[in-house]
């Protein structure tokens, strides 16, 4: 492995480079050449993502490792220059060091590490984009690039503790139907009325598979829309629901029994953005545990939302550090984190 101090400083350089979701090309060019220059071989490029992978018998499960490059733009926050990466004391000040520079950087070191010796698996390094808005310029044009992947580490800033769930999302737009009529009269169907009964429905229903780490799944009814004037019984209620899923129901499997469950009309506008669920009987998890790594449910989605492969999310620094003012990392949470990365993953068997 190189220094760990010329990661140090490769984060510094990827912090100047601005790299909003959707606008990672120029951050990508960076690492690219980066890894290149520095004795890295067979990287692959696909949009704006990157990967490598480590030489390995055929018929070997594949573990991939992944960080995103892309971050979110600076808030009013900053009293700080969000791109003039700074370090005081320990803290290493830049946007996007903690999300998720860090995990970037100490994967990287760790894959390093890790496929200059034998390994009972194929190893995968990547660097994706558009994970802030879970767009389909990342994830989703990697994958299909790599090919079967047995088991994923997700770095994202945990403190190195081990997201072993995490919460999905599925928005819903439903639409109750009924019959106009003279609001002065006994004409017509309420369908505001008919919508009251399917809205209790998703206040009140509980899913019987509950979740250690992340509860029950959870409903929310965020809008509602109907009517045209006080003196017509309208004919059509729409609303609008935030379902999360906890790790123990795919997003379709969810979809058709709340579809038959309820007498409206109901519209997904996505099933991607999924729930994840590993049982801490799988090996990485146990390795974990022998590390006195800490499992829990992660509520903020990730990559992991868009691997349908088993997943482990993990990584230096702090999610509340994330998205807010003056972002930083500590540089021994990076140097831990290539150690605990290194020892989770040495010599796994994955199946």
């Amino acid at each position: 492995m190189k220094n760990l101090d010329e990661y140090i400083v490769l984060l510094q350089d990827l912090i100047r480079i601005p790299s909003f979701s959707r606008e990672e090309a120029a951050v990508c060019d960076f690492l690219e050449n980066w890894l290149k220059d520095n004795g890295f071989e067979g990287i692959h490029r696909v949009g704006c993502n990157l990967w490598m992978e480590s030489e390995a018998p055929s018929g070997k499960p594949t573990v991939l490792l992944n960080a995103h490059i892309d971050t979110v733009r600076p808030n009013h926050g900053y009293t700080r220059d969000p791109f003039a990466p700074e370090i005081i004391g320990d803290r290493l000040y830049g946007l996007g060091s903690n999300d998720d520079g860090g995990s970037l950087v100490a994967l990287l070191a760790a894959y390093s590490v890790l496929s200059s010796r034998p390994q009972p698996y194929r190893l995968v390094f990547s660097a994706t984009a558009e994970e802030e808005v879970s767009g389909k310029g990342g994830m989703d044009l990697l994958l299909p690039e790599i090919g079967k992947v047995d088991f994923g580490v997700i770095g994202e800033p945990t403190g190195m503790d081990m997201a072993v769930a995490e919460k999905g999302l599925m928005v819903l737009d439903c639409t109750a139907h009924g019959m106009s009529g003279h609001a002065a009269r006994e004409e017509g169907v309420n369908s505001i009325y008919k919508a009251f009964e399917d809205i209790n429905w998703f206040r009140t229903y509980r899913f019987p598979r509950v979740s250690e780490y992340l509860g029950p799944v959870k409903m929310s009814v965020t809008m509602i829309s109907a009517g045209t004037q006080h003196n017509v019984v309208p004919d059509e209620c729409r609303f609008v629901v935030d379902v999360r899923p906890n790790g123990m129901y795919s997003n379709p499997e969810l979809l058709e029994l709340i579809k038959g469950s309820v007498s409206c009309g109901v519209k997904e506008r996505s099933t991607r953005i999924g729930s994840s669920h590993l049982s801490v009987d799988h090996p990485a998890v146990q390795r974990g545990l022998s590390l006195g790594l800490r499992p829990f449910g992660s509520p903020t989605t990730s990559n992991q939302a868009l691997c349908s492969f088993p997943t482990l999310k993990v990584g230096p620094g702090d999610s509340a550090r994330s998205h807010g003012p003056d972002e930083y990392i500590a540089l021994d949470e990076i140097t831990s984190g290539v150690t605990t990365y290194v020892r989770l993953l040495d010599g796994l068997t994955i199946v």
